[in-house]
């Protein structure tokens, strides 16, 4: 079984993820990662060069390949934040995956991304718009939706067990 995690950018899921991982055994991977080492480039770099397009098209396809090398296998998958916004990526993870939104306020996002805009495209004044975009998007294609403000990525990750798995 192959665990998703969404949710927007600061919501955790790489942490949690990595903290999952290690409690269920099995591998962890994290798209953002596989982009950057498929794209030669970071993805400041692939958004300014290439666009938002290219880059979402990288993402798709790294994606399907992902799901399907481990679709029978047991690991977790952190997706960038925006993976679902692609409509044939959200119903490829909620088709194929166990997909977990992990959902946090802005207040929250705004507190775990401050300093951190240089690495992430997308931090800017139009966040507050941009999440409540994707929130629809985040919560159609997952099978599970857990609160994060307040809770520490271990507790997050303890949740997903009790509840999931």
């Amino acid at each position: 079984m192959l665990i998703t995690l969404t949710g927007f950018m600061g919501s955790g899921k790489t942490t949690v993820g990595r903290i999952l991982a290690d409690a269920l055994g099995c591998p962890f991977l994290d798209l953002d990662d596989l982009i950057v080492k498929k794209g030669g480039k970071s993805i400041p770099d692939i958004f300014a060069q290439d666009g938002e397009p290219a880059f979402r098209q990288l993402e798709a396809r790294l994606l399907r390949q992902t799901v399907e090398k481990y679709g029978e296998s047991t690991a977790v998958l952190s997706l960038g934040g925006g993976a679902v916004t692609t409509p044939a990526s959200a119903t490829l993870v909620h088709e194929k995956t166990v997909c977990i939104y992990l959902r946090a306020t802005l207040d929250t996002l705004l507190e775990r991304l401050a300093g951190e805009s240089a690495g992430r495209p997308l931090a800017d004044a139009s966040l507050a718009e941009r999440l409540a975009a994707r929130e629809p998007l985040y919560e159609k294609t997952a099978h599970v939706v857990i609160d994060t403000d307040g809770l520490t990525p271990e507790d997050v990750s303890d949740e997903i067990i009790i509840s999931c798995l």
